[in-house]
């Protein structure tokens, strides 16, 4: 999933390019609906609950916490970024899940089997949407083809592409009702596979992948998602309120089937802002039940002698580039002069400097299992040694080729938030530094970054990736041809021939091989650029037990968490 760039996640679920906040100026001549449009902006970054939160409220079982950004909506056939994500991984469930150990277990689907060529999941008969429906395997095809509608375009669609016929449909070569998944009654789905797919089951835990039904979806004339009230739900929890840009209430749905393990009644998300010093203050203020930290917080956290966690959320941020033709950037030598002169050991340990973070070095972070250990001890990433003589020498190439005696000035497109900010105008300075180019910084708030990202307008992006799921591939085709969160469009025929490969294989040592082509690939033709490794420094209120910080699935999961009484410690 699409990974900002900054200490708060979006991926895994995508963790989506980089979530800002909006500044504006105010002018009288405007007049009042320009005002009015200001006070609900600035109401966005501090909640719409500064005087009523309370991280433990324990007359109402509930808790406060704040998030980075608005999700930018909620139908999960579309969604790809973390905040939408954590939301979703709440209000909404599938046919399996992954429990408080981060292994596989039943939700929708009590038992399922997959065999090379095939899955069936069997439904149990007590899920119930929140309007006391029952959930069917129904929910599930219906969901799946609309994901894969090219009408939709939903850039997550390549993950039913291991169903049988799924690219196809995607492409508008074939209609949905050829998609190679059958409900023969209300409580049995079986999926016919493209291809042996080791890992099916463990894709089916994301929101891709959720059901949708038809009935209410049709009922919202394309609405589905964006509001409290164009949602249904069939998950722990349900929206109760959406204040957008503001704050969001959620409380225990009574219709989930597996209610008695909620412990928490109501996630009340009280803020809405991405000022890390305001959230700590929120906490420090007994507002918020858990929070991030950045570097220069952690003197303060000391001092209240705060429990500090940390969390190697198993993001990767990196420069990418814009391969299209148009774009003076999808000259080899001038992205591989670029390769030559960023040190990404400066950027994490002298600029950033954010707790366990580590530079980057390949697309696959370190977490990701190969055959027998990790995947990166197995196949190291290449080593980029720094040159700033060759630099200059593919500089001159890269010129020659474009037929310029200068560069003109390239666009770097980044999101609006004090992480982001320092990393964007280091590349800024580093690159006019030893190669003179005029980087010119494009910054821009969550939704109209994503979209400037998916139209293509930009010469490089401040972009990252979140797993979507446990396994090598969920990297690893990020940059297939046809895979629409390949934003710059790189195209490879060997590339493309790579990932065609390691989906048609089960073997683990084959697998792994296939990989470690697709990183040498990666940094063969300066893809992008590998930034850094993100790692999370937090608190969280010494009664709010249970709180999971995921790898896999929302990022802040609270579905089994619950609050301590008081006077047990």
């Amino acid at each position: 999933m699409t990974a900002s760039p900054s200490t708060d996640s979006e991926s895994g679920f995508a963790r989506s390019a980089g979530k800002q906040l909006l500044i504006f100026g105010l002018s009288a001549f405007i007049g009042i609906g320009l005002l009015m449009f200001a006070l609900q902006t600035v109401a966005g970054l501090v909640g719409s609950s500064t005087t009523s939160a309370q991280a433990i409220d324990d007359a109402n079982n509930t808790i406060s916490i704040a998030i980075r950004e608005e999700p930018p909506q909620l139908d999960s056939t579309v969604a790809t970024d973390t905040s939408s994500g954590m939301i979703i991984g709440h209000v909404l469930e599938g046919l399996l899940r992954m429990d408080a150990h981060d292994q596989l277990e039943a939700a929708i689907a009590y038992k399922w089997e997959v065999t090379n060529t095939r899955a069936h999941f069997w439904l149990r008969d007590d899920a119930k949407w929140s309007d006391g429906s029952t959930v069917t395997a129904h929910d599930f095809v219906f969901g799946w083809k609309t994901a894969l509608s090219p009408e939709v375009a939903s850039e997550y669609a390549f993950l039913l592409f291991h169903i049988k016929n799924g690219r196809a449909i995607n492409a508008g070569e074939l209609p949905t009702s050829e998609l190679g998944v059958s409900a023969p009654n209300d409580f049995e789905l079986i999926v016919d596979l493209e291809r042996p797919v080791a890992f099916f089951d463990k894709m089916v835990t994301f929101p891709t992948y959720l059901p949708v039904q038809q009935k209410f979806y049709e009922a919202t004339d394309g609405k589905y998602g964006a509001d409290a009230v164009e949602l249904i739900y069939n998950g722990p929890y349900k929206i109760n309120s959406w204040v957008h840009g503001s704050s969001l209430l959620l409380e225990k749905n009574e219709h989930y089937w597996d209610r008695d393990r909620i412990a928490i009644d109501k996630i009340n998300i009280a803020y809405i802002t991405s000022d890390f010093t305001a959230r700590l203050n929120f906490f420090k203020d007994d507002k918020i039940a858990t929070t991030m930290l950045m570097a220069e917080n952690l003197d303060s956290a000391l001092e209240e002698r705060w429990q500090i966690k940390k969390h190697q959320d198993g993001a990767i941020f990196f420069l990418e580039f814009n391969h299209r033709e148009n774009r003076i950037t999808q000259n080899y030598n001038l992205r591989r002069s670029m390769q030559l002169v960023l040190d990404m050991e400066e950027l994490v340990y002298k600029v950033t400097k954010l707790p366990g973070y580590l530079p980057g070095e390949s697309l696959f972070p370190e977490f990701l299992m190969g055959v027998e250990t990790n995947f990166r001890k197995e196949y190291p990433a290449p080593k980029n040694h720094l040159d700033r003589d060759k630099a200059l020498e593919l500089l001159d190439s890269a010129k020659q080729e474009l037929g310029l005696d200068a560069i003109p000035p390239i666009m770097l497109l980044t999101g609006d938030n004090p992480v982001s900010n320092i990393q964007a105008e280091w590349v800024q300075a580093s690159l006019k530094k030893h190669l003179g180019l005029d980087i010119r910084i494009d910054k821009q708030i969550f939704k109209q970054r994503l979209a400037k990202m998916t139209a293509g307008e930009f010469d490089m992006v401040l972009a990252g990736w979140g797993p979507d799921y446990d396994d090598p591939l969920t990297f690893g085709d990020l940059f297939a041809s046809w895979n629409l969160n390949n934003r710059g469009r790189y195209a490879s025929e060997t590339m493309d021939g790579l990932i065609n490969q390691v989906q048609n294989s089960v073997d683990p040592t084959t697998r792994m091989r296939l990989f470690a082509q697709i990183q040498q690939l990666l940094y063969d033709d300066a893809v992008i650029l590998p930034m850094y490794e993100r790692g999370v420094t937090y608190v969280v209120h010494p009664r709010l037990k249970g709180m999971k910080r995921r790898v896999i699935g929302p990022e802040m999961d609270f579905t089994n968490a619950y609050i301590e009484p008081l006077g047990v410690n």
